[in-house]
């Protein structure tokens, strides 16, 4: 008996132990869930963190605007009269010198033919006072008139010559109008507008057609102040035109003397050289002008740079913690997609090239290899006996 209870009180105390090492256990594990994530690495690929690179960072001066044709004219109408005909409509390429249409010029070829009229009447009169000045000439050399009568004669002769050429200019001056009402073209261009139709009724100065020549467009834009002294006529420009993938090679053409009031900004060129006539006045257009940069320059890409409370900073893995450095800027290239650093980062660091929520200073951080992942077999199934 006694046996007996010696090993029913082993039992019992070796169940007695089991049970405490058992409720241990339960009150332990929920310690190492909370306990798990705080000392958990936050692993970042090696494509998310970067260094610094010291490098020029070139300047990029950005402007738009419409594309316009610096060449065109507006053929207008030098007389009044009936529009008879025209030969060409909008789209139309023309020639210097060629014929556009018809104007009925009745009433200017009517004032040309008084004019002509009026030359004769005053060649005529100054032709007889050249005949009587003569033989008052030779009256006076024989004593029958006085000195007095040969001067009223020599001023008669001279009014008369005036009026002739008076009418003689009056005359031209018709002749060259009625020599530009002619409807032609000034310059080598397209038909961009027609203003009126045939059968129409014309005024002096009146547009009938505008004409443009495409073999050349501008494009005006305007910059800051800040950033006009960077330019200079000829630098290249890249200039990217709606409705074309490739960009357009031009050249600053001119720059304003002065800044305009109230926008405090400053207009620039950009000549477009056009042969194919790829390009049409009107279409809207960007130009990029790059500037080198001969300074090196500590950059970061432009992703791992955020904003808290009005102050840039960046996020880096400083031995093993994530750590947030406050930085001042500089220049930026948006095209490549960079930021100058001018303090609160050291060349040696590792940045975050991108941002990521959530982020606690003081964490744990690895960079680690990406790897893709392995494929394992599925194990077969037992062989049943």
């Amino acid at each position: 008996m006694r046996k007996a209870w010696v090993i029913g009180g082993s039992g019992l105390v070796a169940a007695g132990v089991a049970a405490a090492v058992a409720v241990g256990a339960v009150r332990d594990k929920p310690a190492a869930k909370a306990a798990g994530p705080a000392d958990t690495a936050l692993e970042f690929t090696a494509s998310e963190v970067v260094r610094p690179v010291v490098a020029p960072l070139p300047m990029q001066v950005q402007f738009s605007g419409p594309l316009v044709a610096p060449s065109q004219a507006v053929v207008r109408a030098k007389a009044a009269g009936t529009l008879l005909s025209l030969a060409v409509a909008e789209g139309s390429r023309v020639r210097a010198g060629q014929v556009l249409g018809q104007v009925d010029l009745g009433e200017l070829q009517g004032r040309v033919a008084e004019r002509h009229a009026l030359l004769e009447s005053a060649r005529a009169q100054a032709q007889q006072a050249e005949r009587a000045h003569r033989s008052n000439e030779g009256l006076a050399a024989q004593q029958f008139i006085s000195s007095h009568a040969l001067e009223t004669s020599r001023s008669a002769l001279e009014t008369a010559r005036a009026q002739l050429r008076a009418a003689e200019a009056q005359l031209a001056t018709l002749r060259v109008s009625l020599r530009d009402a002619a409807l032609v073209s000034p310059i080598d261009g397209v038909i961009a507008k027609r203003h009126v139709v045939p059968g129409e009724k014309l005024s002096a100065e009146q547009p009938l057609l505008t004409i443009v020549d495409l073999r050349t467009l501008e494009l005006a834009g305007s910059v800051g102040t800040h950033e006009v002294s960077r330019l200079s006529p000829g630098l290249p420009v890249d200039v990217r035109v709606e409705g074309l993938e490739q960009p357009v090679a031009g050249r600053i053409a001119r720059i304003a003397p002065a800044a305009e009031p109230g926008t405090r900004s400053i207009g620039v060129t950009i000549a477009l050289p056009n042969p194919q006539e790829r390009l049409r006045a009107g279409q809207y257009a960007l130009a990029r002008v790059t500037l080198p940069d001969p300074v090196e320059r500590l950059t970061v890409p432009l992703a791992a740079v955020g904003t808290t409370s009005g102050q840039e900073h960046v996020w880096v893995i400083d031995r093993g913690a994530l750590a947030r450095r406050i930085v001042t800027t500089g220049r930026r290239d948006a095209g490549a997609g960079r930021v100058e650093v001018l303090q609160g980062l050291q060349p040696q660091a590792q940045v975050l090239a991108a941002r990521f929520d959530n982020l606690r200073e003081g964490g744990k951080a690895v960079v680690v290899e990406k790897t893709s992942p392995v494929a394992v077999a599925p194990a077969s199934a037992p062989t049943l006996r």
